[in-house]
Parts: C-alpha cells; structure tokens; sequence
C-alpha cells in the first residue's frame, strides 16, 4: 500500500502542476464509467477483450435547445502486448444556434504489473476538434427592429464570426492505478490548449484535470439462493479553467441490477462570487446487465438556485463487451474493479 500511496501523491502533485486558468468548459456526464475513456485514456482496454460503448446526454431538457451530448467508443485489450487501444467520438449541440462541438481521438494504455495484486496504466491520447456555429440561425438586434421579412442582419457584430468549422488537435494524458480491491486515477486533457474562438480570436479551450478513484466491497458470494453483491464507493474530482466540481457517491450492485446515487457540488465552499453553497445536483443512476450487454439510465435531480427551470438531465447509456472463450478465461483476472455505469 505504501508504493500505491506514493504513486498517487505523484500523480496528483504532477497534474496539478499542469493546470492553467481557461476560458470554457467540456460536457459532464453522470454515468463517467460509462464513458472511460472521456474520463481517462489510461482505462483503454479495461474490459475482459472488446468494448463498445454509447452515451446520450439531454441536459436541461426544459430550456429549448439547451445541450444535448453523444458519446460512441471502442476499446479491446491486446493481451499480447500489455495495451489498450480505443478510439472514441464526441459530439455536443446546444442553443438555437446549433452551437456545436465534433471530436474523435485514438487513446493508447500500457499496463504494467508493479506487485503481484497492483498494476499501473500510463496513457496518452491524440485527437482531433472542430467547433462550428451556424450564424443563419442567430437572429440579431437591428432584426427585430426592422420590419422587411427575409433581409439579412446589418449588425457589424455577425461579420466578427468565423463562417467555416473552426478545426484544432487536441491532446490528453492519463495515469491509473489499480488492484482487485480498489482503483485511483488521474488524467490531464487539451495539453496543447487548442484556439477553438469562433471570431478569430485567441480564445483557447483550457487543460481540465480529473482525479478519480474508489473501491469494491464484496457484500455476498455467489450461491444456490442469491447473486453476488457489492458496494463500491467512487468519487470523480474535475477542475477545467476556473470552475470545478466534484462528484461522490456509491452503487450498490445486485446481479444483474446497478443502483446509484451521487451527489454533485463542493460541500462547504461558497466560491461562485453569490454566497451560494456549491450545491449542483444529486444524481440518481439504475443500470441492468443481460448477458454481455449493459444498459444505463440516470436523472440529475438540480439543487442549485437554478432548480426550478432547468429540468435536470437524462442520461442514457448502453455498452457491450465480447470476447474469444480463451481471453475471456485468460483475462478475467485483471478487468478493472471500476464501477460500469
């Protein structure tokens, strides 16, 4: 446990350091576990062999048009050499506008044995972004002062925006570490801080740092009468420019049924410049397992001063895992104790 202990101060230390003030913010998402590699490159080929994943996000579904989120990923474990290799794409669509975001990366995770029960993931990632906002659909001021239908804007502020996908690499990088009983990590995303402004400028999406970690306790074993049962703490930190978050809670495991419940905000801490607590919402997650296929389903509940026209967030996620009847056998040992939802 000492050498665990001192690898995570490292990991921890080191991240920070990377850490810069920012001007934006990436999408969130309840079921994190779901969408590992969006969490951290290093979880790449974390399932017995394949995996493919997909994730809907609907947030704040009252506001029209607000944010709306997908996520589609493939990761396999090549046994042969110690690696995962995953390739992910995203996409987020929000206002009237149609304000979106495209991004698609390859994720690379080598996996090293440390003792007999640790083992340690460096990761990186390489990937590419486009930004685009479709100005025929933004509707100025001078328009609703003129009477003439069909007459484009004079406003000089629409000439400022950028009329084509605003394109950029993007970079990330990812460290876990993991036993039977416990797993801890750390990743740093947009190391390069690509320009993405949408009029020209030097606005930059800024490096986010995630901490994540938990542990499983076995409740029951398999018997004639009843399934295996777990609980498994986790907590999942994220700090992006000047706004941070942090995410605590359990699931309780039943096979074949998952229950969560999270808490989102930062107890204790009023930051926001209101006097407000940092209270954001409480997450409540059910997942159910047939076979090889997993099915997600969570509701953020808000609790913040924003509550009553927000109208939460839907999640929903399904993935599924295959693998050969050899890897399966040679592999089940070392999957991850994560949570999957």
């Amino acid at each position: 446990m000492t050498k665990f202990l001192q690898i995570a101060l490292l990991m921890v230390v080191g991240f920070v350091f990377t850490i810069n003030h920012g001007l934006a913010q990436d999408q969130q998402y309840t079921q994190f576990y779901a969408n590992p590699m969006y969490l951290n490159p290093a979880f790449a080929g974390t399932s017995i062999q394949s995996r493919v994943a997909m994730s809907y996000r609907n947030q704040w579904p009252a506001l029209p048009k607000a944010f709306v989120s997908y996520n589609v990923a493939f990761d396999h474990f090549v046994s042969e050499i110690n690696s995962g290799v995953a390739l992910t794409v995203q996409h987020d669509k929000a206002g009237t506008g149609g304000l979106s975001y495209t991004s698609a990366a390859l994720h690379y995770a080598y996996e090293i044995n440390i003792t007999r029960k640790i083992s340690v993931r460096p990761a990186l990632n390489v990937g590419f972004g486009s930004s685009f906002l479709d100005i025929n659909r933004l509707t100025f001021s001078d328009q609703l002062a003129r009477e003439e239908d069909g007459v484009a804007t004079l406003d000089p502020d629409r000439s400022r925006f950028v009329q084509e996908p605003v394109n950029y690499p993007d970079f990330g990088a990812g460290l876990l570490v993991f036993s039977e009983m416990f797993w801890f990590g750390a990743a740093v995303s947009h190391l390069n801080e690509p320009i993405q402004s949408l009029t020209g400028g030097d606005a930059f999406l800024p490096k986010k740092l995630g901490v994540h970690g938990g542990m499983r306790f076995k409740l029951s074993d398999v018997s004639a009468f009843r399934s295996r049962q777990y609980i498994v703490p986790a907590f999942n930190y994220q700090m992006q420019g000047l706004f941070d978050q942090l995410d605590l809670g359990f699931y309780y495991e039943y096979d074949p049924v998952v229950i969560g419940l999270w808490y989102r905000g930062l107890p204790l801490i009023k930051n926001n410049g209101y006097n407000y607590m940092n209270h954001d919402a409480i997450a409540l997650l059910v997942g159910y397992t047939v076979n090889n296929v997993k099915v997600g389903y969570s509701y953020d509940l808000t609790i913040s001063k924003f509550s009553p026209n927000s109208g939460g967030a839907h999640e929903i996620s399904v993935a599924l895992e295959f693998a050969s009847k050899s890897n399966k056998k040679r592999n089940k040992r070392r999957v991850m104790p994560c949570a999957k939802f």
